[in-house]
């Protein structure tokens, strides 16, 4: 059986490095794929679209929304920041996306969470997607205030979210603590597509995680949306434990969100 096609879907952040892999890997699920990123960017194929779009500007988002049946959202400021630079893209940015859902009628968003939401949980634990959040910095807060928009959203105005806390997606885990968090190329395409087409996921929080060894996250409800991990981290630990370690106090070893605990104060 050939799976449903959406009919139009926005993908935000395209121009990033995640965004070009889901460009190329969620055009199958879709019947028009509508790209947008801040700067401006080409469409490429007979399906594309392509709109530039600041997230800050709320008029701009509202536009850019319009017309589409979901969407993934991948934008923003991606690494540890001053806190007035992921203020702009991240929670504006992520508030004036969900207003336009609201406004257009679109029911179903992929968030992009991140692993960052629960940073300074100890590497030594083992948790699910009811733990409490731990933020470890300025970006990991805007994370968990977007996991936030998302439930109330859903709660007020039904529209579905799949919040996915996303590991380390790299070609290949850099270092030790990566061999944890990794999630392949292919994998997180298949989970944002499972994430996409699944019934009624209301908001979900699922770690977006490979089939690694040493995992410190449940796993249950990206499952309980039909994902099935299929790449692992294992094939790099010989690489990997080559490398020099790192102290045993050093926030890398310590922590799950690693050196973003230590990042900032900026300024």
């Amino acid at each position: 059986m050939t799976a449903p096609r959406i009919q139009r879907l926005l993908l935000t952040g395209a121009a990033g490095a995640l965004g070009q892999v889901l460009r190329k890997g969620l055009a199958p699920s879709a019947e028009r794929l509508r790209l947008s990123d801040r700067l401006p960017l080409e469409a490429t194929e007979a399906h594309e679209e392509a709109i530039a779009c600041d997230l800050a500007d709320k008029a701009a988002v509202d536009a850019l929304v319009a017309g589409c049946d979901a969407i993934v959202h991948m934008g923003g400021v991606s690494v540890e920041r001053p806190f007035e630079e992921v203020l702009e893209a991240n929670i504006k940015g992520v508030f004036h996306l969900y207003e336009a859902a609201r406004r257009h009628g679109t029911k179903r968003v992929v968030f992009a969470s991140s692993n960052h939401v629960i940073g300074f949980h100890l590497q030594t634990e083992h948790l699910d997607a009811d733990a409490q959040r731990r933020p470890d910095g300025y970006y990991g807060l805007s994370k968990s205030f977007g996991e936030d928009v998302a439930q109330f959203y859903f709660d007020r105005w039904g529209i579905e979210t799949v919040s996915i806390r996303i590991g380390s997606a790299f070609p290949e885990p850099a270092n030790r603590r990566m061999m944890s968090t990794w999630l392949s190329f292919g994998d997180l395409t298949r989970l944002v597509e499972k994430a996409l087409l699944a019934p009624k996921v209301g908001h979900t929080v699922v770690y977006g995680v490979s089939a690694n060894r040493d995992v410190w996250w449940d796993t249950g409800a990206s499952a309980a949306l039909g994902f099935v991990a299929q790449d692992s981290s294992e094939v790099f630990r010989a690489k990997v434990e080559a490398l020099p370690p790192v102290a045993p106090d050093d926030p890398a070893a310590l922590y799950q969100g690693g050196a973003f605990t230590a990042m900032g104060p900026f300024g």
